[in-house]
């Protein structure tokens, strides 16, 4: 594989975003670093400059689908985007109860058309040129839905399947769709869980290890494999089964609707 030295990565104002960004910050890379927190994207940005890289921040909401597509093609004129990664996103369960309407649409706007706002402007860049990556951030609970998180599960599920038929799609003209599934990391959205959250990881382990997939091209990503394979093996399941197992699992928290 190429090693991408113009990078875009959505959501890079905190956790895995922040990480990513961290991450290939050297000497040669140019980082595009998107995300809503303008103060907080140019901590981050600063921080890639001290490792040699040179940073761009631009502060957007990735729902808004005009100033993405603006913005992806004004970066990419002025040098070619190797890799995209679209990684904004935000989680919310059901608090024990049933998800409001609001955080369901919300959920969907940023994690599904933040997602396609952030990736079809680029496909026929790339396409014209024969050449890049994207790469699209879902979860390990778009392997298996999660009753305590719907609209997230969901979410996610739809940007895996999307990830996956655009890789198919795309491969015969040498542009690579890499899908990303990671499980438990520590970041803002797993910082208002309260039950337990096994094999989590930090954002900066998190970020190594899809580093090393994404250099070696790989069509998904999914870690840890011991949290992956219980929860693929849980999807081929009747749902007789999967009722019982999943109705036992905590509650995730809903949104704090003053900050959501």
């Amino acid at each position: 594989m190429k090693i991408p030295k113009n990078i875009l990565i959505t959501g890079a104002s905190s956790g895995l975003g922040t990480a990513l960004a961290e991450e290939y910050a050297k000497p040669g890379v140019t980082l595009h670093l998107l995300g809503r927190n303008e103060k907080r994207l140019e901590s981050v940005a600063e921080n890639c400059r001290k490792h040699g890289a040179i940073a761009h921040i631009k502060s957007i909401d990735v729902t808004d689908a005009e100033s993405m597509e603006n913005y992806i093609r004004q970066a990419d004129s002025i040098e070619p985007i190797d890799l995209l990664i679209a990684n904004a996103g935000i989680s919310a369960g059901t608090g024990g109860a049933t998800e409001e309407s609001t955080q369901v649409r919300k959920i969907f706007a940023t994690n599904i058309d933040g997602v396609i706002n952030t990736v079809q402007p680029v496909i026929p860049l790339m396409l014209a040129r024969k050449s890049g990556q994207i790469a699209i951030i879902s979860s390990l609970a778009g392997i298996r839905a999660l009753p305590s998180s719907p609209a997230y599960s969901a979410s996610k599920a739809c940007v895996r399947y999307y990830g996956e038929a655009l890789r198919g799609n795309l491969l015969k003209h040498n542009v690579l769709v890499s899908v990303i599934c990671p499980g438990y990391v520590i970041t803002p959205m797993t910082d208002v869980n309260n039950f337990p959250m096994p094999f989590l990881m930090t954002a900066q382990k998190a970020a190594q290890i899809i580093a090393r997939g994404l250099e070696r091209g790989k069509g998904r990503i999914a870690f840890p494999r011991r949290l992956f394979i219980p929860l693929w093996w849980l999807s081929c399941l009747s749902p007789i089964i999967t009722d019982f197992i999943f109705s036992r699992l905590p509650a995730k928290p809903a949104a704090n609707k003053d900050k959501f």
